[in-house]
């Protein structure tokens, strides 16, 4: 009798899903068709109502690191407007710095380049958009697009209540009377 050793790659389709897990692919799916690319060069999600105008990088561009952005600082409960807010700094830079435009412009199509048809954004899994961000990982495009997230997304007032954060306290009296050790997630 003969042995058969399978290799099954399961971050693909895994044989059973989780409600959250298929809630969580049917969303990362629906990022790269949800952003459509206007003629004047705008990028739409008419999903959640709202546009952004790109006026240094391709349309095309901006859709890429919006959808990088969403990878690499991954909440579910964050929506995509938010990622395309934090990622306008990379277009507003690009119109400033020659240089800054042509990093993005030729990052990201490396990144196409190696997702293959369809490019970056056209990838239906996350963990296969992962590998191409490990391959890119510590490249000085990455790192401009990690190093600004930190700041462009998570400054963004309106999402620190899904993280639970009411902002600063000294303007209120600090913590000490206002909930200091009140963490129930620790």
């Amino acid at each position: 009798m003969t042995e058969h050793k399978h290799h099954h790659d399961h971050s693909h389709a895994p044989s059973s899903l989780s409600r959250r897990i298929f809630l969580r692919r049917s969303s990362e799916i629906t990022l790269a068709a949800a952003i459509s690319v206007t003629m004047g060069g705008a990028l739409l999600n008419a999903e959640e109502a709202w546009g952004l105008e790109v006026k240094g990088l391709q349309p095309e561009t901006m859709k890429t690191l919006i959808q990088m952005s969403r990878d690499i600082y991954p909440h579910d409960r964050i929506p995509d407007r938010n990622y395309a807010i934090a990622a306008k700094p990379f277009d507003e830079k690009s119109v400033a710095d020659p240089a800054q435009k042509q990093m993005f412009e030729k990052g990201v199509a490396e990144l196409n380049a190696m997702a293959g048809p369809g490019g970056y954004v056209a990838l239906p899994w996350e963990a296969d958009r992962i590998v191409l961000l490990h391959k890119i990982a510590g490249t000085p495009m990455f790192e401009a697009v990690r190093s600004t997230l930190v700041v462009s997304l998570y400054n963004q007032k309106e999402i620190w209540p899904l993280f639970g954060y009411e902002g600063e306290s000294y303007s209120k009296g600090g913590y000490i009377h206002r909930g200091f050790d009140d963490l129930d997630w620790l």
